[in-house]
């Protein structure tokens, strides 16, 4: 990527947070909870990820910006202010279809070629996410 194009990562979570709130799906992302700047509850990080309830209705003042997502949610019943840089985002999905988008570590274009590879361990087994194409 050059220095002059602009990352399409966050247009693309952007896209599918919208359409899967339009199908009335719960949108979640797999945040990489190692990356630098990170501002996540440590005591929900499992295998160094986190997968954080973005809908409206959980995610308070979301804001799903060009270098982060942002916003105020419960955990365990504790307000919490969640920062994610847009580079630690690893994936978002539907919780109801498993069907989103999974991105690579440290690329710009979601990862069509195995999307097992960085999500097996999120949820102690085989993914359960698909590409869409």
């Amino acid at each position: 990527m050059t220095s002059s194009s602009r990352s399409k990562r966050p247009y693309l979570i952007r896209a599918m947070h919208e359409w899967m709130g339009d199908s009335g799906f719960t949108p979640y992302v797999v945040v990489d909870a190692a990356v630098e700047g990170v501002t996540v509850p440590g005591e929900h990080v499992k295998d160094g990820k986190i997968v954080l309830n973005i809908s409206h209705t959980a995610a308070h003042n979301l804001k799903l910006g060009n270098t982060a997502i942002s916003f105020r949610a419960r955990f365990s019943g504790v307000a919490f202010d969640v920062w994610v840089p847009i580079a630690a985002v690893l994936g978002i999905y539907a919780k109801e279809t498993g069907q989103g988008m999974i991105f690579s570590h440290g690329e710009d274009s979601p990862d069509p070629s195995d999307p097992t590879d960085d999500m097996e361990s999120t949820r102690g087994g085989r993914s359960h996410l698909r590409v869409v194409k």
